[in-house]
């Protein structure tokens, strides 16, 4: 198994990265653009993701790094939750959601089993 380095070598902080990218092409939609408050609190709630996953990565210990990737997680669940009202408005079709929401699922469950990896890992030694 390769060492992670990186938190860019995290398939969690991979996906998350896909899916903000794809939320962020949702929201150029026209409808969608214009509604300042919701793109941008799903764009923010996408970039959380990745972002919570990046931080938590450097933050030194386990528990402190589960702690952060479960502020990642509620976030893709804010974004499926977001995405919801962004059908009801017509921004989006449903074969979009979908695709975004199967994209967020897949970040969060990628980010479960890091979280299970995390929890069963031993500190190591010095």
């Amino acid at each position: 198994m390769t060492k992670i380095k990186r938190f860019e070598d995290l398939l969690s902080w991979q996906k998350a990265r896909q899916t903000a990218n794809f939320i962020y092409d949702l929201t150029e939609h026209p409808g969608f653009s214009k509604d300042f408050r919701l793109s941008g609190q799903i764009q923010g709630a996408a970039g959380s993701v990745m972002h919570n996953i990046a931080e938590g990565f450097d933050s030194g210990t386990n528990p402190e790094f589960i702690r952060f990737l479960k502020l990642a997680r509620r976030s893709a669940s804010e974004v499926q939750s977001e995405l919801y009202l962004a059908l009801d408005r017509k921004y989006i079709t449903p074969g979009e959601l979908t695709t975004a929401y199967n994209l967020a699922t897949e970040t969060k469950q990628l980010i479960n089993g890091m979280i299970k990896y995390l929890r069963n890992s031993k500190p190591p030694t010095t």
